[in-house]
């Protein structure tokens, strides 16, 4: 018999979105809440919206969520009774699981000894094996026809540690690479090698398991639209499964489950060969980031769940509820896709999107049963307008979400609320996921894993037309700021111009040409455009017969940054001076640091014959390393770069002598 108890006051072991989350079925059950926090965290959304919070000094996530003995000790102080460890940080310790049990707290998670089970890849795909789970076996020593081969850390997941190697050469650097990738993430330097299949989908199923014996599949993911081996766009239930498929799926996960005695919510992730054949990755025992879309598409609410199992409920039936409809969530980010995925920090200035659903669930009853709206969007985010994005920490800023009855209505539904959303700040994925949920091929259902990377010329195309109407429209808006009205009826007409000069996010330069007279504001660049309204946060355009809305925005703080939204999209502008300035010239061999981060190695030392594209350093920023390389063959004559050393944006790292120089 297991014994029933009644949690009161939980604690999320974590930072952001999934505090939020968490706390937001606390709010519905009246459990009270405490958040902890680090100190760039302190005036966070998730920290003002807990009854407590608790400070974890310093910045780095090794100071403060990695700090399993701080949290512990936060818990009993702020009178908690439960620790919830969300997703990421410490979420599946086994250690830090025990010390929560050990403290006389409730672990809301699976028993230690499972997370253990599961904590290293290779031990627990020899445990699958041996359940009669398909997996896709290690490499000890890979081969020219074992090629390519997928370098992975043995201990944690979210893209580190992992390498794809090509070329045999180059397996000893990428294994020497992953390993202090993996240590420094994990603790552990343990990696190993497998197949890699470009064109394999990553499929999960949604495990639930009480303590009575019941384990819940509760329906499958798709999780393919990935970049750096880190998901960015996921549905459920995965599309194009077989019957047939999906029931192995699900016997597959429940048969890992029970092989390990599992408790409490967790995914078994699976890579699906292009012949139907599938094979268990590994076992997340945890609440994933993408739980939102399995809540979407049966009704329940997974985290009052996991509270019902960690109180020593049942769950409520033998089988979860069917799923309805089809539901994708998007991942947005900070950073610049066209940039190689290059991390963006900053003030965020506006986050706006127009959900009509918080939530897609009601827990009235507090068994994680629920109903679902008709159709619906959602909006889970650890930011809000005016968070400073810093480098500490991941760069996602929210996920958006869309339920609808069929998946082209969720695809075209979401990618209308991100089209239309106001994201002014640090760069972001928005017109990649964007156009990704618009692609032929997405929509066609062919998906696997280098999805993202296949059509990243597409996905990341400049928009020329889109930028130069934008830079128009923030011309006109900083004229009628500069003035108390002007009359519509705005056309074309030979004169001698302002200019106004922008510089767009992808380094383009853009002029526009106005003047006014008692006539109202003229322009020369676009003769077949007509002014039909203008404010300072208003500029209405008329093409042939058609107008469109342009919402301008600027910021006190940096008054040169420009937002220009339209139904279509939003567009970044950075206002230039008048005329270049003839001293502001950067030598062409100098590397400047394109993030704020840490240096994490230097691979080339002064005197080096370097070619362009060669990896000088690596620098770390937002969780993921990134390689500074030379801009053109040359002598490295300057390398000021030195490991442990904080960089911010725009230092200067090193010096290439150019060839040609």
């Amino acid at each position: 018999m297991v014994s029933k108890i009644s949690i009161t006051n939980l604690l999320v072991a974590n930072r952001g979105e999934i505090v939020r989350r968490v706390f937001r079925t606390c709010r519905e059950l009246g459990i009270a809440t405490t958040a902890v926090h680090s100190d760039p965290d302190a005036a966070a959304p998730h920290v003002r919206e807990a009854d407590a919070a608790v400070r974890l000094p310093g910045a780095a996530p090794a100071d403060t969520y990695l700090r399993g003995e701080l949290i512990v000790r936060a818990a009993l102080a702020a009178g908690a009774d439960a620790v919830h460890p969300g997703y990421g940080f410490l979420s599946e310790s086994a250690e830090f699981a025990r010390a929560v049990l050990d403290a006389g707290l409730v672990w809301v998670g699976p028993p230690p000894a499972a997370i253990a089970a599961m904590g290293s890849k290779t031990a627990a795909k020899r445990l699958m094996a041996e359940a009669g789970v398909p997996v896709l076996g290690a490499l000890a020593e890979p081969t020219e026809a074992d090629l390519p081969v997928l370098v992975k850390a043995a201990a944690g997941g979210g893209g580190r540690g992992m390498r794809v190697v090509r070329r045999l050469a180059d397996l000893p650097a990428e294994l020497a690479a992953a390993r202090a990738e993996a240590a420094k993430a994990f603790g552990s330097d343990e990696v190993f090698c497998e197949r890699y299949l470009p064109t394999g989908r990553h499929v999960e199923v949604q495990l639930l398991a009480d303590t009575h014996g019941t384990v819940w599949a509760v329906g499958d993911r798709d999780c393919s639209l990935q970049r750096r081996h880190q998901k960015v766009v996921e549905e459920a239930p995965a599309p194009g499964l077989t019957a047939e498929v999906r029931a192995e799926l699900h016997a597959a996960a429940v048969n890992a489950a029970r092989a390990i005695g599992y408790a409490g919510a967790g995914t078994a992730e699976f890579l699906l060969a292009e012949d139907g054949r599938f094979y268990f990755l590994e076992m997340n025992t945890r609440l994933q980031v993408e739980h939102p879309v399995t809540e979407a598409v049966t009704g329940l609410d997974l985290v009052a769940l996991q509270l019902a199992v960690a109180e020593g409920e049942k769950l409520p039936g033998p089988t979860p509820p069917p799923t309805t409809g089809h539901a994708i969530e998007a991942r947005l980010y900070a950073e610049d896709p066209a940039k190689d995925w290059q991390p963006a920090t900053g003030t965020l200035y506006r986050l706006e999107l127009a959900t009509d659903h918080q939530e897609f669930t009601s827990t009235g009853t507090g068994t994680g049963t629920g109903t679902r709206a008709d159709s619906g969007l959602r909006l889970d985010s650890g930011v809000e307008s005016g968070s400073e994005i810093t480098p500490h920490y991941d760069a996602m800023l929210a996920k958006v979400i869309a339920w609808a009855p069929t998946r082209a209505a969720a695809a075209r539904r979401l990618a209308d609320a991100l089209a239309r959303a106001r994201i002014h700040g640090p760069s972001t994925n928005r017109e990649l996921l964007v156009r990704a949920l618009r692609h032929p091929a997405f929509l066609a259902e062919r998906l696997h894993t280098g999805f993202l990377a296949e059509h990243t010329v597409e996905l990341t195309a400049t928009d020329g037309k889109g930028a130069g109407r934008a830079a128009l429209a923030a011309a006109l808006a900083d004229a009628a700021a500069r003035r108390t009205a002007l009359p519509s009826g705005w056309r074309n007409l030979p004169s001698q111009p302002q200019l106004k000069r922008y510089r767009a996010a992808d380094g383009r330069e853009l002029e526009v040409r106005y003047r006014t007279n008692r006539a109202g504001l003229l322009a020369e660049d676009h003769p077949d455009v007509e002014l039909v309204e203008a404010t300072a946060e208003l500029v209405v355009l008329r093409e042939g017969e058609v107008r469109r809305p342009y919402r301008v925005a600027r910021y006190g703080d940096r008054a040169d940054q420009v937002y220009v939204d339209t139904p279509t999209g939003g567009t970044a502008l950075t206002a230039l001076p008048r005329f270049p300035d003839p001293t502001a010239q950067t030598d062409p061999g100098a590397l400047l640091a394109p993030m704020p981060g840490t240096v994490l190695r230097t691979t080339a030392v002064v005197g080096d014959a370097v070619t362009a594209g060669q990896s000088l350093l690596v620098l770390e920023a937002m969780k993921m390393e990134h390689r500074v390389t030379a801009p053109a063959d040359g002598i490295l004559v300057e390398l000021l770069a030195t490991p442990g050393r904080q960089v911010e944006l725009g230092t200067l790292l090193a010096v290439v002598q150019t060839t040609e120089a």
